[in-house]
């Protein structure tokens, strides 16, 4: 997302969200996302407030409010059918297996190879499709192509290595493309002036993972 409006050239402001101290959960937070998750926007412009949450959502409304990175008409139905491959299958899928591999309170070897060998699976699907094109859908750099990148860009937290997409030439090349445009720089830097909490502790395991922990009546 804040590629996004980086490439865009949209107005925007930052409102941190430390996920660590739980402030996900709080009811001013909640009335934009109630499944406390980030990021979240609200647009003002018009003066009506719109809540958007879940990126890939955002990234759609943004993409068609402002008639940017949507890909060619003809191209639409490759560009929502890769957006959902994102949504639903890279992401989650990585989510785990790093949750599993790094913050898992024991080793469970099977949810290991099941979510790792999955999102090894995802990556393998990209990587063929990315054989001889630029971007991934269509002629034109999209909202795939930044969905995409935000989560590739964590390869090494979820395939850890010193080059986790060797195995991935394809898929290397365009991401390398993609991480070195200007816009990257910039969105990379969003948010980065902010003190956010390092700690692991036990309150932010609990923020972090609710539903690890009994709920309190």
């Amino acid at each position: 997302v804040a590629l996004f409006l980086e490439e865009a050239g949209l107005p925007y402001e930052v409102v941190p969200v430390d996920t660590r101290k739980g402030e996900q959960h709080l009811p001013a937070f909640r009335a934009i996302n109630p499944n406390g998750k980030l990021p979240a926007i609200v647009d003002v412009e018009g003066g009506r407030e719109v809540r958007v949450f879940d990126s890939t959502a955002i990234l759609i409304y943004l993409g068609e409010k402002s008639g940017r990175f949507m890909s060619a008409p003809e191209d639409r139905g490759e560009l929502l059918s890769w957006l959902m491959f994102i949504a639903s299958g890279i992401g989650p899928y990585s989510g785990q297996a790093v949750h599993f591999q790094r913050a898992a309170p024991e080793q469970l070897p099977y949810a290991i190879n099941r979510y790792r060998r999955e999102a090894e699976r995802h990556y393998e699907i990209l990587d063929r499709h990315l054989a001889g094109r630029t971007y991934i859908v269509g002629n034109e750099y999209t909202i795939a192509d930044m969905s995409a990148w935000g989560w590739i860009d964590r390869a090494n937290v979820v395939l850890g290595g010193d080059d986790p997409l060797a195995p991935y030439p394809n898929l290397k090349r365009w991401f390398h493309s993609i991480d070195a445009r200007p816009a990257v720089a910039r969105a990379r830097k969003v948010g980065s002036d902010h003190a956010f909490k390092q700690e692991m502790d036990e309150d932010a395991k609990r923020a972090m993972f609710p539903t690890n922990y009994p709920k309190v009546a």
